[in-house]
């Protein structure tokens, strides 16, 4: 059976003691299925001190575009551990993602999405489903850095740091040395995001040097992601960047039974946070219908965090009883296997009543107490030899007929300053020179220049000469990016058709 992640430096190291948690009880089903949540775990000798803040919908109504006030964050500070239910976002611009601003406020690095099947309890087509995916939490394009651009294109800038590759999987590869597993496998798309997965890519490799006890690969998510759905037993503990992370962890759990039975924790070095995956279903609150598993399995996460592993085993395998004995809630409620339909609060008394019983065909859990486990932090990152070679400039530009040798004979006859104008691309295609008419054109256009002394280096101030030349023909420049080699390594992506 799939353990919880191991404590961080955040947990109390007297498991005796009762510990701080701060609880949201969130929106829609959240205040019910925190209720049964709560519940259970007094019942089950869980050792908390309980401080509740409140986030959410009502919070963004009140004008806090972040949907947590300040003195909430001084409780989360204080406690280190946050136990929330599903929130709802209004819905409209100027709202901030709750879950990824605590979780990048906080440092909470590494999601972990334990996805394992029930059967024959719960219905699934992958009886043999027992997989873990630890996601990078804070950066990819959830860095949520938007710009529009154009009259047509709107960007979002993906950043991969080698930090935030190297803690990840240090924690990854430390996750599945400690819970007994074999194996832990990349999914990237370095096959064309050559840098930034490149990047994650490259991290994965030299970090799993450090783990020969445990069997690695790599796959191409696209595959992987296929390979997850129809053939999980394959994969053990899978490391993946942000959004890819998010996308297949719902998929993992769709596949194992039901999105509505999986919680996750969010770790880092300072704090935890534990959660259901699922949303807030604002159309079934109120109703005592809403199954609480995936908040039940998120606190059994959070007391192994904070060394409670006695009481994290009575709870795991109460509720794993609780399911095989048929007591099912709407969601997961099939006539063949289930025994009674339950709603919110009578599955929560259900648990409660097999407290001290443990799963007859299931596997049971036994959590073991230990030192809290530190999370990994990365190494110093060593500076390089930067050189400044090119730079690429990003234009505005719709001129009738859109014609890309029209563009680079109007960039021709600026003053570039040394400069030489190398390629023009569109979405990343090139254009000009010899660039194909098929080639369909939006009104966003990047323009690379080099070094007129080819593979020399050029400064700063030939960047802002020629800027001051596009400025002066009236071009208008919307971006740059600069062209840099690193110890002599090209550190920026050639243009399709280069």
């Amino acid at each position: 059976m799939t353990a919880a992640p191991h404590a961080s430096s955040s947990a109390p190291r007297n498991s005796a003691a009762a510990a701080p948690i701060t609880v949201a009880r969130g929106d829609g089903i959240g205040p019910e299925i925190m209720e049964a949540t709560l519940a259970l775990l007094r019942e089950a000798g869980a050792r908390l001190e309980v401080e509740e803040i409140e986030i959410g919908e009502k919070v963004y109504l009140r004008g806090v575009s972040a949907g947590i006030e300040p003195s909430a964050w001084e409780s989360l500070r204080r406690t280190k551990v946050f136990l929330k239910a599903p929130i709802t976002t209004p819905q409209g611009g100027g709202f901030k993602s709750l879950n990824v601003t605590t979780r990048k406020t906080l440092g909470l690095y590494a999601n972990v999405r334990p996805c394992m099947s029930y059967h024959p309890f719960v219905d699934t087509k992958q009886p043999a489903m027992d997989v873990v995916i630890v996601r990078e939490n804070e950066e990819d394009l959830y860095a949520g850095i938007e710009h529009r651009q154009t009259d047509e294109v709107h960007q979002c800038l993906k950043l991969i740091t080698r930090p935030g590759c190297e803690k990840i999987m240090r924690y990854a590869f430390e996750y599945a040395r400690r819970n007994g597993r074999k194996k832990v496998t990349c999914f990237t798309k370095d096959n064309i995001m050559k840098l930034t997965d490149g990047l994650f890519h490259k991290v994965f490799d030299e970090v799993a040097k450090e783990y020969p006890d445990l069997a690695n690969e790599h796959w191409i998510v696209d595959i992987g992601a296929a390979k997850l759905a129809d053939s999980p037993a394959q994969f053990d503990v899978i490391v993946m960047p942000n959004l890819y992370g998010d996308i297949l962890s719902d998929v993992a759990a769709e596949v194992a039974g039901s999105v509505g039975l999986a919680g996750s924790a969010n770790i880092g070095q300072h704090a935890a946070m534990f959660e259901a995956i699922h949303g807030s279903a604002p159309r079934r609150a109120g109703q005592d219908l809403a199954n609480p598993s995936g908040l039940m399995l998120a606190s059994v996460m959070m007391l192994v965090h904070l060394g409670q592993a006695d009481v994290a085993t009575r709870v795991h395998n109460a509720w794993l009883r609780t399911i095989e004995d048929g007591v099912h809630t709407y969601d997961i409620f099939n006539h063949s296997v289930s025994t009674r339909k339950v709603g919110t609060k009578d599955f929560a008394r259900a648990v409660v009543a097999r407290l001290g019983q443990s799963p007859q065909t299931l596997k049971p859990v036994a959590y073991q107490a230990g030192e809290p486990f530190l999370a990994p932090q990365a190494g110093p990152t060593r500076a390089a030899r930067k050189e400044l070679l090119g730079v690429d400039v990003f234009l505005h530009w719709d001129q009738p007929g859109r014609s890309p040798a029209a563009l680079g004979a109007r960039l021709k006859a600026l003053d570039t300053h040394g400069l030489k104008l190398k390629m023009i691309t569109n979405r990343g295609v090139k254009v000009y020179p010899d660039g194909f008419p098929e080639t369909f054109c939006t009104d966003h256009w990047r323009c690379r220049f080099l070094s007129a002394t080819e593979g020399s280096p050029i400064s700063h101030m030939q960047v802002i000469a020629l800027l001051q030349s596009f400025a002066a023909a009236g071009l208008d420049f919307i971006k740059t990016e600069h062209l840099c080699a690193f110890d002599g390594e090209r550190g920026y992506s050639l243009g399709q058709g280069e």
